[in-house]
C-alpha cells in the first residue's frame, strides 16, 4: 500500500528545508569562517615579513636606509630614512606605535602567537560547521531512504 500523498509532499518539503538550511546557512557560515581565517593568516604573514625586514636592518647595521615607496597605482618614489633605529608598527584598529627594533620584535612574537591561537580556534569552528553539514546530509539521506555511499565515492563537504 502506498503512503498517503500528503506525507510524501511533507517529506519533500522537509528535504527542501534542510537543503536550503545547508546551502543558505551552514555553507555561508563555513565560507565566512574560512575567509576570516585566511585574513588572519595574511596578517601573520605580514608580521613575519616585518620581522624579517627588521632582522635584515639589524644585520646591515647602516645608519641610513634607502627604499622605494609605492604611492599607489604602481607609482614609486625613492625615500631616504636618516635614522632607521625606530619604526612605526601597526598594532591594530588603525593605530601605529613607534618602537625600537627590539620592542617591535617582541611585539611581533606576541602578536603572531595570539593570531596563531585565533586561527586554531577558527579551524576548530570550521570543523564543527563541516560536521554539522555532514550530520544534516546524513539526516537527509535517512529521510529519503537512500543507501550510504561507500567511502571511496565520498568527497569533502566544501
Amino acid at each position: 500500500m502506498a503512503p498517503p500523498a500528503g506525507s510524501v509532499q511533507g517529506l519533500d518539503q522537509k528535504v527542501l528545508q534542510y537543503e536550503s538550511f545547508i546551502n543558505d546557512v551552514l555553507r555561508r557560515d563555513l565560507r565566512k569562517v574560512l575567509e576570516q581565517r585566511d585574513q588572519v593568516y595574511e596578517k601573520i604573514s605580514q608580521y613575519l615579513q616585518l620581522k624579517s625586514t627588521i632582522q635584515s636592518l639589524e644585520d646591515a647595521g647602516s645608519q641610513q636606509l634607502k627604499a622605494d615607496v609605492d604611492l599607489g597605482c604602481s607609482f614609486f618614489v625613492q625615500a631616504r630614512v636618516d635614522d632607521p633605529s625606530r619604526i612605526f608598527v601597526a598594532v591594530g584598529f588603525g593605530f601605529f606605535v613607534e618602537m625600537t627594533h627590539d620592542e617591535a620584535l617582541r611585539f611581533i612574537d606576541k602578536k603572531t602567537s595570539q593570531l596563531t591561537l585565533f586561527t586554531e580556534q577558527l579551524t576548530k569552528d570550521s570543523a564543527k560547521i563541516k560536521a554539522h553539514i555532514r550530520m544534516v546530509l546524513e539526516g537527509l539521506r535517512e529521510l529519503q531512504g537512500l543507501e550510504d555511499l561507500p567511502e571511496s565515492q565520498r568527497r569533502d563537504v566544501f
